[in-house]
Order: C-alpha cells, then structure tokens, then sequence
C-alpha cells in the first residue's frame, strides 16, 4: 500500500517571505534516503523536508540546490547556498531537520540565521454551512 506524500508550505515570518509551496515531507527511512535521488531538478517553489537530519549528502545528485537546516523550533540555524552534487555537508548540531529547496532560494528570500519559520500543511478551508448559505444569498442578490 503507498502512502502518499504530504506536502507543507514553508513561510520565514521573520522576513515574511516564502521559501516554497509544495515541499515534500520526507520522515521515513526510505523517502529520508532517497530525498532528491533521481530527481532531474527541483521545480520552483518545491522541496524536501527531511526529518529528522542534521546534515545531507548530494551523491548520485544531477543538480545543486540550497540547504536550510532548522531546529525543532522551526528556527533557522543553518544556511547552505548552491549545495553541489557530490558533497557532504558537516552536521549541525542544533538542527534537527533540513529543507532542500532549488538554488537561489535563500537569496531571494532574503533567509538568515536566526529566522522564525512557519511550515504547515496547506489545507483549502470549507466553507461552514452558514457562510455557503450567506455567499450563496450574496452572489444570487447581486445578480439579480
């Protein structure tokens, strides 16, 4: 049976900036080893979320990409820009969990060390019954 991949949005509140929309939670051993492997290029406002970890490898990559390495606080602890493939990075040990996102990610969100994340699932809000009732009374008086 597959499970199918959850996907978070990642927000610097600090900045208030996205860093990405459609970033893939990797929190299974498998998904946690495979990360981008295979993977030909992110698309922009995508990722992986791989937790836990507190530092990556880029063997087998095609692509570099950046690196923000968060604690359990969702706080920035780490930055690696333009992670190439083939490398190692160092572990940090105040990170509990790292974020893969395309290149220049970091840059165009202006993200530091020290920023305040917020990551969450994105869920479409229903309507409440009341509110579908009143929308609907407002949208049929204004086409009357």
């Amino acid at each position: 049976m597959s499970r199918k991949a959850r996907q978070v949005f990642v927000y610097n509140k600090t900045k208030e900036t996205f860093l990405a929309f459609r970033v893939t939670v990797a929190d299974s051993i498998v998904s946690r080893l495979i990360g981008l492997l295979g993977k030909r290029s992110l698309k922009p406002d995508s990722g992986v979320w791989i937790v836990p970890a507190n530092a990556i490898h880029s063997i087998g990559m095609l692509f570099p990409f950046d690196l923000v390495l968060i604690d359990k606080d969702f706080k920035v602890v780490g930055l690696r820009e333009l992670v190439r493939p083939f490398k190692i990075t160092r572990p940090n040990f105040r990170a509990e969990s790292v974020i893969e996102l395309p290149v220049h990610t970091i840059f165009k969100s202006r993200t530091e060390v020290g920023d305040q994340l917020v990551i969450e699932r994105y869920e479409a809000k229903k309507l409440a019954e009341s509110d579908f009732a009143e929308t609907t009374a407002q949208l049929t008086s204004q086409r009357s």
